[in-house]
């Protein structure tokens, strides 16, 4: 039999099984921040849009690195966030087979942007979505809305708001909003309920949900590079030059029996579009729409916003 003469660490993860393309375009909040009860009722999440990347010089205070009280260049990303809207608010109820949505209450008033998420074809739509929902709000003056905030009140244990963006103030050729579940944490569920309620048709900025030096988690689908070899897509060694029919490949995918591939091979496929959560970003700063110095620190001699010259490539102006 042969037999490999030096050991080494499998080439590629195999906890990312199975690489293929992502099912939806958009990242996916797949557990919120623990809830603790002391804290005050706060949202957890938000909605943003990649704009484009820039870097940044900053003095490392690390005692015991090789780069302590040294300056380094680190890559930053540039997103833009315009308010979001709370639309409406989600009860859950814990079962021994996960979590399930008791009742969910909308806003007595929807706003064009989230009513484009339920019409595949807006232009041909009669438009109708939530017309009726409306009439019974505005005719029995909200009472059919606190009758199941108090069933959120009475059973619910997870309460989550339904948030959108507001993709006109984007310029994206968009027009339909993006709609996401938020999950409000602190406080008791009657405090998170009226914390929810309190926010319906209102904006929600970033600054009322994330701070300046504050440590998150960014979820999102990574770009796409279409199909790749073994050498790209899992970082296996290539072979010798002399190779017959190629060198960027894997020389042996398997022994004789069992006669299959087995899944821990490396293979050629999809790359890239994969949805992916990173851990521990840092917030470094949060501007604010039409400021002309939030891309100025104390050492710049010029004011400058966070546009670059003629906009982010494939992307445009942030506002």
């Amino acid at each position: 039999m042969s037999h490999r003469k030096f050991e080494q660490p499998r080439s590629g993860s195999l906890g990312f099984l199975p690489r293929k393309r992502c099912c939806r375009s958009r990242g996916k909040v797949k557990s919120f921040p623990k809830d603790d009860a002391s804290a005050e009722p706060h949202l957890t999440a938000f909605l943003g849009y990649k704009a484009g990347m820039t870097h940044i010089v900053r003095d490392v205070n690390k005692p015991g690195s090789k780069v302590h009280k040294k300056e380094v260049v680190e890559a930053v990303t540039i997103l833009e966030t315009p308010p979001m809207v709370v639309a409406g608010l989600v009860g859950y109820i814990q079962t021994p087979r996960g979590l399930r949505s008791l009742t969910t209450v909308w806003a007595g008033h929807l706003n064009e942007e989230i009513k484009r998420r339920f019409y595949k074809n807006w232009y041909r739509s009669k438009k109708k979505a939530f017309t009726k929902y409306a009439k019974k709000v505005a005719e029995d003056e909200g009472k059919s809305i606190q009758e199941e905030l108090e069933r959120m009140k009475k059973h619910c244990s997870i309460i989550r708001v339904i948030g959108h963006t507001q993709i006109k103030k984007v310029k994206l050729r968009q027009k339909k909003a993006h709609v996401m579940e938020i999950q409000i944490n602190g406080g008791s569920v009657e405090d998170k309920v009226n914390y929810g309620y309190g926010l319906f048709e209102q904006t929600v900025s970033i600054d009322s949900v994330f701070s300046q030096n504050e440590m998150l988690d960014t979820i999102a689908v990574t770009k796409g590079h279409g199909f790749e070899g073994v050498v790209t897509r899992w970082g296996v060694t290539r072979l010798p030059r002399k190779t017959h029919k190629g060198l960027r490949k894997v020389a042996c995918i398997g022994s004789w029996h069992p006669s299959r591939v087995s899944f821990t091979v490396p293979r050629a496929g999809q790359r890239g579009y994969h949805h992916r959560t990173e851990i521990n970003k840092k917030v470094y700063r949060l501007g604010k729409a039409g400021d002309e110095t939030s891309c100025t620190t104390e050492t710049d001699l010029t004011k400058k916003s966070i546009t670059p010259m003629g906009g982010f490539p494939h992307y445009g102006v942030i506002n």
